[in-house]
């Protein structure tokens, strides 16, 4: 917003004499242009340029968890050995949920 440097601006004075029924009436305009917008009705209008993937199907290979992998008890990631930070009762957890 634009502010004029120019414009007179109200002293103390000036301020003192604004009745309680304005200052109420002003408090509630600035309230009232916020606007609760939902994010998701708001992300599904938005569409990708030459993105029309209606008739697409995703074809993701999984692999079982190997020997020299674990799946950390806090985050149930799978990680390889070398990121193993510590195992307790059989529950193993990574380096990045142990820090």
């Amino acid at each position: 917003m634009a502010t004029d440097y120019d414009a007179p601006r109200k002293t103390d004075d000036d301020l003192s004499e604004d009745s309680i029924e304005e200052l109420k009436s002003r408090r509630v305009d600035k309230t009232s242009s916020s606007v609760d917008v939902d994010e998701t009705e708001q992300a599904e209008g938005f569409e990708l340029p030459g993105a029309d993937l209606s008739g697409e199907e995703l074809s993701v290979r999984v692999l079982p968890k190997q020997a020299d992998e674990f799946t950390c008890g806090r985050c149930f990631l799978v990680h390889h050995r070398s990121q193993l930070a510590k195992e307790s009762n059989g529950v193993m957890i990574c380096t990045e949920c142990a820090a």
